[in-house]
């Protein structure tokens, strides 16, 4: 035998809630409330057959009743001014002798919902659509609306047969072994003229993570510092208190700060200019040299020229020093009487 268990039941407590919110405190008591859920579902679910309704959620107060109503039509079962609704309230009071209060919440998306889509399959089995074409159109809407896997079983005499079978399409995949697995489950039951065909759904919408809770005793530490320091706080909230005189003190010393700067960089960029000044000079005359190399060597013999001339100049001076020298000792000497020789020759 199969051990299949339903989906929703399964992960009941951990990523499902319940669709019924009360407390019975007995056996007898528990009784009727459920039997009054169940008469609840099925006067709202006969009343609007065609309002596309996937679930409704049963909270019972102290002082009344809260239903809300899922639909992917909720103009059919507001009506025309809130007529319907207002009918429906007035039924269910009468039917659970209490105070209800309705709740009619929109679905955005029905092909999502595993019990609209089996709704539909039905439906279409009910009009004798071929199955097949059925069965495959609802998986691939699915999975175009943003579902993970989509599976849908059908079980009956489908297509008039005498011997009933099973059909299946799936998309995706569907890990039913999953508890973190949002799965959405629905069944639904077409009425041929040849006997019922099932219709189950599975739509796997992705993994939901439950968050996780600190230890207590985190808590406990945390609430325990918390009281031993309420010092600290009165410190912090001096020190909240003093902040603007701290913040007026902080920027005017930033300000002096800046102006002092300001004037240290004024002292260093004169230095700076001459430097500059004088460093274009010597680049102005090193590019003048490079400039004219036939000038310099002009230059040099020019200089050269100069010179020679220079040592003629003064080898000249020096000799004529020197015969000045010679003439002066000349004139200086007394003058020596010629000998006979010279005067006889002379004469001669």
């Amino acid at each position: 035998m199969g051990h299949k268990t339903h989906p929703v039941g399964f992960r009941l407590g951990i990523i499902k809630d319940w669709q019924a919110h009360w407390f019975a405190p007995n056996g007898k008591t528990y009784e009727a409330m459920l039997r009054e859920d169940l008469n609840i579902r099925g006067a709202i679910a006969s009343r609007y057959p065609d309002a596309g309704i996937a679930q409704v959620e049963i909270e019972r107060g102290p002082h009344e009743l809260i239903i809300n109503v899922h639909t992917a039509r909720p103009g059919i079962v507001i009506g025309r001014g809130g007529q319907r609704v207002e009918e429906l309230r007035q039924a269910l009071e009468k039917l659970t002798s209490k105070k209800a209060r309705l709740n009619v919440l929109e679905i955005r998306q029905p092909e999502l919902e595993a019990y609209l889509v089996a709704r539909s399959v039905a439906d279409q089995l009910e009009r004798r659509i071929a199955f097949r074409r059925a069965i495959r159109q609802a998986v691939s809407r699915g999975m175009n609306a943003g579902a993970q896997g989509v599976k849908i079983i059908i079980s009956g005499r489908l297509g008039g047969a005498e011997i009933a079978r099973k059909e299946k399409a799936m998309e995706g995949r569907v890990p039913l072994h999953t508890l973190r697995a949002n799965i959405d489950y629905g069944f639904a039951e077409a009425n041929t003229a040849m006997g019922r065909i099932g219709v189950k759904t599975w739509i796997y919408k992705g993994d939901i993570l439950p968050e996780r809770e600190e230890p207590a005793e985190v808590r406990l530490d945390q609430i325990e510092d918390e009281e031993e320091s309420p010092q600290d706080n009165l410190d912090m909230t001096e020190t909240s208190s003093d902040d603007p005189i701290v913040a007026a003190q902080a920027s005017s010393a930033v300000q002096d700060t800046v102006t002092t700067s300001a004037e240290t960089v004024e002292k260093v960029e004169k230095p700076v200019r001459q430097r500059t000044k004088q460093s274009k000079a010597k680049t102005e005359q090193v590019q003048d040299e490079e400039e004219s190399p036939q000038d310099n060597l002009d230059m040099t013999k020019a200089s050269n020229d100069d010179q020679t001339v220079a040592a003629q100049a003064s080898s000249a001076v020096q000799d004529t020093v020197t015969t000045s020298a010679e003439t002066a000792e000349t004139v200086g000497k007394p003058v020596q009487p010629e000998t006979e020789e010279d005067v006889t020759t002379q004469k001669n």
